[in-house]
């Protein structure tokens, strides 16, 4: 097996945690979550993992990421078209994709945890490590 990292992310409402990612692709690849007060979900090879925590301040958390994909404006497309909504109280959001001095084409997704996942293509030419 290749060698992999995955992130585990804090979450005070899993059940809203797992429909917010279904509404993105995702799926719930691990035991149901009330069983364990644990998520695992995926999209493709993109796993990420979630862990209760109940007094989160999502606009506090450290909690992020960073996911690449070969198309960061089509997956951009798809999580816009999923109506992912702007909230100030939680910092929800999706950004718009832009280009980086460091040769990626990214966009942030923050959910309603205030997790932060980046998610980034290389631009041509540029080489991901």
């Amino acid at each position: 097996m290749a060698e992999r990292a995955v992130p585990i992310l804090p979450s005070p409402d899993l059940a809203q945690t797992l429909a917010f990612y279904t509404r993105l692709g995702f799926e719930n690849r691990g035991a149901p979550h009330e069983e364990w007060d644990y998520l695992i979900v995926g999209r493709g090879d993109v796993v990420l993992h979630f862990i209760t925590v109940p007094d989160v301040d999502p606009l506090a958390t450290a909690g992020s990421c960073y996911v690449y994909v070969d198309d960061a404006d089509a997956v951009h497309e798809q999580w816009r078209r999923a109506g992912v909504e702007a909230d100030p109280a939680t910092g929800s959001r999706l950004e718009q994709p832009t280009d980086t001095a460091y040769g990626m084409r990214e966009f942030a997704l923050v959910d309603a945890s205030g997790n932060l996942v980046r998610v980034g293509s290389p631009l041509p030419g540029v080489t991901v490590p």
